[in-house]
């Protein structure tokens, strides 16, 4: 129990406040017991000093065989308990009217009795000098008056005293619990939704409306679970990209581990025959005593071998030369042209058709020399691959946003399960047919990854007539 109390706050500020208000309460009944009697008592002092100040300027004016009736007058008037009179000597003397009231007998007035409560009553005393007009001698009155109200309200206090108190601790601990209550209430409120923070829940807000330091509390507390979530949400997208990123990373170092490797299997092989061709002739084995056929060859597959490292590092220049990547506008057709015009030779032997679909003019925002190597490859493949007296349709049309580039060989084919792979680095749909051709496996490797820097992307299908290499590019607004 002790404990719950000790972790309640409501239990604290409830004790504590009950305690205050009990305490204060108290206190004021305290103050107001002594003070309203201590009040009353000031007040009937100075009145008794007020009428005997009065007195004694009368009696000074008397003789004191003649100041009998003054004193009865005054006796009577402010009821007086009782009166003494002192000589110079300090010798208590009879007051002339008792000197007079006790030749007929009479009593004199009593200095004290019980009052209604069956005690003493609380007298007041007051000592005066004068002289009466007759003598030069110094008289000392004492005057005494039973002050009866101070002890009836010294009663009436203590006979509701109990009452109070209990009047006061219902009233303390009323107002105990309502004050604790709306103390702790928000603080709690407060607390319940830092709990909820500490747990991440930061969809909770405070719903306090004060405008109090909790209320400002409150409201920080809700700014506060507002920007912690913008920054979660802010760190969870920015984790997710990093593990894209990181997945990506991972993706193109795999990606050119796998390059690299087959980069060396395909340099492996030409430089492999070109050895095997060389230590035939050096060594003048069999058919190689021809040397002449095998320098040939051994030419051709230089060629080709030289063919390769250059698409090698194009490849590289391209995976490393982003600062150096710079754009321009140009017309595309000219290019076209002046390739088809550098591959007539070829054209004419294998008797191909070209048709060309152009929109003029074709301008397009890029490198001027990598969209050279992209329309360079996709024709040359066409050319290179079609078989005789096949037709080649290349195409530059315009779109709504963009430009329509395609170029299509017919006459051939590209299985449906090859079709993903053309793209890939030294992939050949038909080895052998490469090897002849001298074709390298890194023209569309090649295409592709220059596209993907100019945010294009190439594709390829079969149609009724052949195969169409196709890819879009913005037109300028």
């Amino acid at each position: 129990m002790i404990k719950k109390i000790r972790r309640s706050l409501f239990a604290k500020v409830f004790i504590v406040t009950s305690i205050m208000l009990l305490c204060i309460s108290l206190l004021v009944f305290g103050l107001l017991a002594w003070l309203m009697p201590q009040t009353y008592s000031n007040k009937l002092n100075d009145f008794l000093d007020e009428q005997t100040q009065r007195f004694i300027s009368e009696l000074e004016k008397e003789d004191f065989s003649d100041s009998g009736g003054l004193f009865d007058q005054f006796s009577q008037n402010m009821e007086i308990n009782s009166i003494e009179l002192y000589d110079g000597n300090g010798a208590l003397i009879s007051l002339p009217s008792e000197q007079i009231d006790n030749e007929y007998g009479e009593v004199s007035i009593a200095i004290s009795s019980e009052d209604d409560y069956g005690e003493n009553s609380p007298v007041l005393s007051n000592h005066y000098y004068f002289s009466f007009a007759d003598s030069q001698e110094r008289y000392m009155l004492i005057v005494y008056v039973k002050a009866g109200q101070i002890a009836e309200l010294q009663h009436s206090f203590l006979r509701v005293f109990p009452l109070l108190v209990v009047v006061i601790c219902i009233t303390s601990f009323i107002v105990s619990w309502i004050y604790s209550k709306m103390i702790t209430k928000p603080v709690l409120e407060i607390s319940r939704i830092s709990e909820k923070m500490s747990d991440l829940h930061l969809k909770w807000q405070v719903n306090e409306q004060r405008t109090d330091e909790l209320g400002v509390l409150g409201k920080s507390l809700n700014m506060l679970s507002q920007n912690l979530q913008t920054a979660l949400t802010d760190l969870k997208k920015a984790n997710a990209k990093l593990e894209a990123d990181i997945e990506h990373e991972k993706a193109l170092e795999q990606a050119q581990i796998d390059f690299f490797s087959a980069a060396s299997h395909e340099l492996k092989t030409p430089i492999t025959i070109i050895k095997g061709q060389l230590e035939g002739m050096l060594l003048g084995i069999g058919a190689y005593k021809d040397k002449e056929k095998y320098l040939l060859r051994s030419l051709g597959v230089t060629q080709t071998l030289e063919a390769m490292v250059h698409e090698l590092l194009t490849i590289s220049r391209l995976q490393t030369s982003d600062s150096d990547f710079k754009t321009e506008k140009f017309d595309c057709s000219p290019l076209i042209c002046k390739y088809l015009s550098d591959t007539e030779d070829l054209i004419v032997s294998k008797e191909l058709q070209i048709n060309t679909h152009f929109s003029t003019p074709i301008i397009i925002n890029a490198n001027k020399i990598l969209m050279e190597k992209v329309f360079s490859n996709l024709i040359g493949n066409a050319v290179k691959y079609s078989p005789p007296k096949a037709v080649i349709h290349i195409t530059a049309q315009k779109q709504e946003n963009s430009y329509l580039f395609s170029v299509e060989n017919s006459d051939t084919h590209i299985p449906e399960e090859a079709i993903p792979k053309v793209f890939e680095a030294f992939y050949r749909v038909d080895a052998s047919r490469s090897r002849q051709t001298g074709g390298s496996g890194l023209g569309l490797y090649i295409v592709q990854k220059i596209l993907q820097q100019h945010n294009s992307y190439c594709n390829v299908r079969n149609t009724q007539k052949g195969v169409e290499f196709f890819f879009e590019f913005p037109q300028i607004m």
